[in-house]
């Protein structure tokens, strides 16, 4: 079977699949910079929603949900894990080449919606 078999729209679902997931492109986003320690890298992902004003999310993100997700994203192949000898050591991820290639891949699609966004609605007056 070769990948002309695996209908377009089938395709189109598997990838949404693998984006699924309130934090999995914050934490894509956020690993594309480079390596990361597991506390930094929770860190700098609730960092930047901030500082954008928690327009993507309603809360930060947790160390549970940060878990989670790299581990889905590992599963997937996108995300490398190193851990610094002992048990209790530093836990670093990484972004895989197929990682990086998800990440250029929707590129377009961030281009897409930057030109169709809705604009913001405009605040009353006196607020």
């Amino acid at each position: 079977m070769n990948n002309w078999d695996v209908p377009y729209r089938q395709s189109v679902h598997e990838a949404l699949a693998v984006l699924s997931g309130q934090w999995t492109v914050a934490v894509l986003a956020t690993l594309a910079l480079g390596e990361r320690q597991f506390s930094d890298l929770l860190s700098e992902v609730n960092a930047t929603e901030e500082r954008v004003g928690w327009l993507s999310h309603p809360k930060p993100l947790t160390a549970r949900v940060l878990t989670d997700t790299v581990r889905r994203l590992q599963g997937h192949g996108l995300v490398e894990r190193r851990a610094e000898g002992t048990q209790f050591s530093a836990v670093h991820y990484q972004l895989t080449a197929e990682g990086r290639t998800l990440l250029s891949a929707l590129r377009p699609l961030a281009s897409w919606a930057q030109q169709h966004r809705e604009p913001a609605p405009a605040c009353p007056q006196g607020n």
